[in-house]
């Protein structure tokens, strides 16, 4: 199937992923309602910060993916939903573990009712690398076991078991879109490029990071967002679950000396306890194997690790994009 020019829902539209897919589905002529977040603010996430030349052709709709309610009525009239909205922060998830379930799960099942009730044509639904746990074997394909290492991994898990059922139980045409970790412009502090980065340009004498040893598959986010919309339009993906990777590991020590060198400020790494996850709870390795993504959806990922950090780089070293950051704060 193709986009351009059916009524697309992307949930989550406010945040990461959720803006820059919104972006690319209108430079791609779909028709965009984009679900962000309901607040007393009125704020729109990231949207806010797109240009009025992409705003012009998206439908906004403020909601909360916890209220089936809302979620049909956003989904009324529409052909497609990529479903990003969910909690991604894996530290908070140790002690609010039951917000991760209802939004996660419970989110997620709601979009799956909704579209199953309107006969939606197309249903993405977002995973997480973090599912697969700490590698068992690399590169890791989607045949490797799931492993709840954290509440967040374990709601996702759920997640993509509810998305799996729906598939199976009521032939919902269900992609499940698995990106390994994604980083570029405006994404969160809880993630460690921002935090490297932004710890950095804010003029610190010590980076603190939690473990330096893992290593992390990274992907550009207008390669992922490629990715999603490519396996959207794949008739073949119905049904499966599918990884979005560079098929590159980076130890997160390695990456901070990387972005020291394109921040051109060198300073003592500090492993700061806060942000150290427990033993068994640290993904020690993620490295893709994206095949099936290839195969099915001819997708791979065009922005080398260099250029993408380089280009991130840039969009914090922007004063206005630094200025919303809270460089000195750990953010869960």
């Amino acid at each position: 199937m193709r986009l351009q020019d059916r009524i697309v829902v992307v949930t989550g539209a406010d945040g990461f992923i959720g803006s820059h897919l919104v972006e690319e589905l209108v430079r791609r002529g779909a028709n965009v309602r984009a679900f962000c977040y309901y607040n007393s603010f009125n704020s729109w996430g990231w949207l806010d910060t797109v240009g009025e030349s992409v705003l012009d052709g998206v439908d906004v709709f403020m909601g909360d993916v916890r209220d089936p309610n809302g979620v049909r009525t956003a989904l009324k009239d529409t052909a497609v939903v990529f479903h990003l909205a969910a909690l991604i922060g894996i530290p908070f998830s140790y002690h609010s573990p039951d917000s991760y379930v209802d939004t996660n799960v419970r989110g997620t099942l709601n979009v799956l009712q909704a579209a199953r009730d309107l006969e939606l044509e197309r249903v993405v639904v977002t995973s997480t690398s973090e599912v697969y746990g700490t590698a068992q074997y690399v590169p890791i394909d989607e045949r490797h076991p799931r492993q709840g290492q954290s509440p967040y991994s374990a709601s996702k898990i759920g997640a993509d078991a509810m998305a799996e059922s729906f598939y199976r139980s009521f032939g919902l045409p269900v992609v499940t879109v698995r990106p390994f970790n994604t980083y570029g412009p405006r994404q969160s502090a809880r993630a460690v490029i921002p935090t490297i980065i932004t710890q950095l340009l804010s003029g610190t004498d010590t980076l603190r990071l939690g473990s330096v040893h893992p290593t992390r598959d990274l992907t550009y986010v207008t390669d992922t967002v490629a990715g999603f919309i490519a396996l959207a339009e794949a008739d073949s993906a119905v049904g499966r679950d599918v990884n979005l990777g560079a098929g590159q590991e980076v130890s997160v020590g390695d990456l901070a000396d990387k972005l020291m060198k394109l921040v051109g400020r060198r300073v003592p790494v500090h492993s700061d306890e806060e942000r150290v996850r427990p033993e068994q709870s640290e993904v020690e390795r993620l490295l893709s194997d994206t095949t099936l993504a290839r195969m099915l959806a001819g997708w791979q990922p065009t922005v080398s690790l260099e250029e993408g950090l380089t280009r991130t780089v840039a969009w914090f070293s922007q004063s206005a994009n630094l200025g919303r950051y809270k460089a000195d704060v750990y953010n869960v």
